[in-house]
């Protein structure tokens, strides 16, 4: 794995961590959920929630990308197995699929 690209994935690893401890902070406060109690705090809540979802997901794959650098299968398609396109990495550092393969799962 080259250094530059490995210091970016652990820069992108290390924000995400950082937003996922802030939302985590975040759903400490946890609104009453009690029958006619209703709180407009619950749907922040949820939605907190949710984001907190997303950024667990950025972690994971930021991991993945982490690991597939050492084990030297960064870079190659999951799919097809080609190489994906070095422009579309510098763009999409997470990427997973060449742009062929990427283009055919959304149809």
């Amino acid at each position: 794995m080259t250094s530059g690209l490995d210091q970016k994935l652990r820069v992108q690893l290390r924000q995400a961590m950082q937003e996922l401890e802030r939302l985590e902070a975040r759903l400490q406060n946890k609104a009453d959920y009690g029958p006619g109690k209703g709180d407009p705090a619950i749907y922040e809540w949820e939605f907190t929630l949710a984001m907190r979802e997303t950024a667990q997901a950025r972690v994971e794959t930021i991991r993945q990308a982490i690991l597939r650098c050492k084990e030297g299968r960064y870079g190659i398609c999951e799919q097809c197995g080609a190489e994906i396109d070095p422009e579309r990495l510098d763009a999409l550092p997470l990427a997973t699929k060449c742009i062929s393969c990427a283009r055919s799962t959304r149809s």
